[in-house]
């Protein structure tokens, strides 16, 4: 495994950190408690320190099952990466941005975006008691919230940091715009965004922002949600409540189908799955500091950990992108 150093902090984590979205089970179509426990310790016992979470996933579930996977474990080793501005619980329905109506079997749930400074303490504190710890090492809003002045949510993040509950702080989904208006009263540690093969448009202005500030990039969904192993081409098939049934619908899948056949002999000569070759691309990318990668067994974290036991060389990224810019 290889370790990278956060934009201008201190904090180090592992290239592929474990992404704990699925779970927590809503949206992805469920999953066990045991395998999702195991997920992590594999992880772990494979290199894999940082892992990434949110409130949200799972409705508080993802971080109680982290809380319970370290536990026992030497805390200083690992480094918990959560978020937080997505309210679901109906307390704040006259306050924040209305996002989205989320299924919680069978029950909808409306959730919004809130990220004031009260409400920030809150959530930090119920994080904590989840994850078992009395810290997190970067905490990280989860969207942006247009009803919140980002001052005020950049001041309760310098106040938390103060306090030792946190020991820096991010955004997510954040724009070019966003990152500047927030620099004026914060120095962000980083900036959490979907960015992939089939989804590139970081590399604009994202990117070269990010490299002349050195704020670092966590890239979210750099398999696209499972579209870039291959398998659901093949075998695999999605439960009827798994969100991915409409996902996969914005991609020309001929074209991707296509390209993975392409690039498929390169991930043989390596020994390796299509799934870590892609991962193994996206750690190479500019201003990438680190990839998470989802897990929902054992088997698919020790396979995300070892996407970093093999090297590409310049030729063979030439060759992958070459065949990236047939999908345009």
């Amino acid at each position: 495994m290889e370790y990278r150093t956060l934009g201008n902090t201190d904090l180090e984590l592992s290239v592929i950190t474990h992404g704990a979205f699925a779970i927590g089970g809503n949206m992805w179509g469920g999953n066990k408690k045991k395998d999702s426990i195991d997920s992590i310790h594999a992880s772990l016992d494979n290199g894999v320190t940082s892992i990434d979470t949110a409130p949200f996933y799972g409705f508080g579930l993802s971080e109680e099952m982290i809380g319970e996977a370290i536990k026992g474990k030497d805390r200083s080793k690992i480094q918990l990466l959560t978020k937080f501005g997505l309210v679901w619980d109906g307390s704040n329905n006259e306050k924040g941005e209305f996002f989205f109506n989320a299924d919680d079997d069978g029950k909808m749930l409306p959730v919004y975006k809130f990220a004031s400074k009260e409400n920030i303490i809150k959530e930090v504190e119920e994080s904590l008691k989840r994850l078992g710890t009395d810290y997190i090492d970067l905490l990280q809003l989860h969207w942006p919230d247009s009803t919140t002045p980002v001052s005020e949510t950049m001041e309760a993040l310098e106040l938390l940091i103060h306090q030792g509950k946190i020991r820096t702080a991010g955004v997510s989904n954040y724009s070019v715009e966003q990152m500047q208006e927030a620099d004026k009263t914060f120095k962000l540690a980083s900036n959490q965004v979907s960015y992939s093969m089939l989804n590139r448009t970081i590399e604009k202005d994202l990117v070269p922002y990010s490299l002349e500030k050195n704020t670092g990039i966590i890239v979210y969904s750099p398999m696209e949600r499972g579209l870039l192993t291959g398998k659901y081409f093949k075998e695999a098939q999605l439960k009827d409540n798994d969100h991915r049934n409409g996902y996969f619908s914005q991609f020309d899948l001929d074209k991707v189908k296509n390209f993975l056949e392409n690039i498929e002999a390169v991930a043989q000569e390596k020994g390796a799955s299509l799934s870590q070759l892609v991962l193994r691309w996206t750690t190479l990318q500019p201003a990438v500091t680190v990839v998470l990668a989802g897990a929902r067994n054992t088997q698919q974290a020790v396979e995300n950990a070892k996407a970093m036991s093999f090297a590409l060389s310049q030729e063979e990224l030439s060759f992958i992108n070459g065949e990236l810019a047939k999908l345009n």
